[in-house]
């Protein structure tokens, strides 16, 4: 655990050198950080070619189940990010893992996904089987588009005569080339509805994807790298290391200056170009007000004021300092944000 990480964070944490010389591992979020759908993110190919160049490790966590890392892998590649297999960890494996310690070695296993959950079993030496027909001794649930009701519902037959259920992650959502649509939380959701069972879950925020990722890379300083808080930030504060959050996915301004503890990241960037950029200092600039860039924001009243002029995200780094403290001091409840946030300017 770093010094940011360890710290009640009320303000964002600052970097006097570039996030690549402060960390050893970049633990990279894929979809809505390095790319949505078939396509890279603006900036995000020649920053991580930099990165990598700095000499930072790169190493690709995701909770999406559905491709193995050689798929994925052979994906980054094609977009201008060479990855090996190796480079790539997801929810599968993690899930792999947990249902390996559960059941014996050789045991049948009732798939509720695509390839990357079948091959992560294959690693574990289990069987995956498709029907409960072929008498599992366990299910394990995780992310495709192929998934439809029949599946669904052989995993709750399954579930519902009491067989351990191991899902790989529970996004409500993930981003594609064509907008936000349902993710594995959804269909886990189906399954819950119909047994009333809770299953257990492997991928962020949870534990067992942050161990199964440093067993794979052996990072001694990381750095998450995200756009989600309730997932890449959450399962960096579970973690006990520090985060980049990045605004190219899922979370939003909003979202971030109402965020509580666990879902605050250590530092803001408007991409991954904030990976090759130290971070700035949010100082307290007198009469519970915060500076950061030419901007200084504060609470009065529980309403976020902004003045100033420089980058959006200096002004969001700001706000968060400002938005943070006050919450902290009125027992989490958020201040109202929306007139100061209509006075951000345009993302550079």
């Amino acid at each position: 655990m770093t010094e940011n990480a360890a710290a009640v964070r009320s303000v964002p944490g600052a970097s006097a050198v570039a996030l690549t010389e402060a960390y050893d591992t970049a633990l990279l979020d894929l979809d809505g950080v390095v790319y949505a759908g078939p396509h890279a993110i603006a900036h995000a190919v020649e920053s991580l070619d930099r990165a990598r160049a700095a000499g930072m490790r790169l190493a690709y966590v995701t909770n999406n189940a559905s491709r193995p890392p050689r798929v994925v892998a052979g994906h980054l590649t094609e977009l201008g990010v060479p990855a090996e297999p190796g480079d790539v960890i997801n929810s599968a494996q993690a899930a792999a893992r947990l249902v390996a310690e559960k059941v014996p070695a050789g045991s049948r296993v009732l798939v509720v996904g695509g390839a990357g959950l079948l091959e992560a079993l294959e690693e574990r030496g289990l069987v995956p089987v498709r029907s409960l027909d072929d008498d599992p001794a366990a299910v394990v649930q995780g992310y495709d588009p192929s998934v439809g009701w029949a599946d669904l519902a052989e995993a709750s037959y399954a579930v519902g005569r009491g067989l351990p259920w191991v899902a790989s992650n529970t996004d409500l959502s993930i981003p594609t080339a064509r907008g936000i649509a349902p993710g594995n939380g959804t269909l886990v959701a189906a399954v819950r509805a119909a047994t009333g069972v809770e299953p257990e879950v492997a991928g962020k925020p949870l534990p067992p994807m942050h161990r199964e990722t440093v067993l794979r890379t052996g990072a001694k300083r990381p750095l998450v790298v995200g756009d989600r808080l309730d997932t890449d930030i959450e399962g960096a504060f579970n973690g006990g290391v520090d985060s980049l959050l990045v605004f190219t996915g899922i979370a939003t301004p909003e979202e971030v200056l109402a965020a509580p503890l666990r879902h605050r990241p250590t530092y803001l960037a408007e991409d991954l170009r904030g990976l090759l950029e130290a971070q700035p200092e949010v100082a307290a600039a007198g009469g519970g007000r915060f500076g950061c860039g030419g901007w200084t924001a504060g609470a009065d009243g529980g309403v976020l004021a902004l003045d100033g002029a420089g980058s959006r995200i200096d002004a969001l780094r700001a706000l968060c300092a400002a938005a943070w403290t006050w919450a902290d001091a009125h027992g989490g409840a958020a201040p109202e944000s929306a007139k100061a946030l209509a006075g951000l300017p345009a993302a550079g």
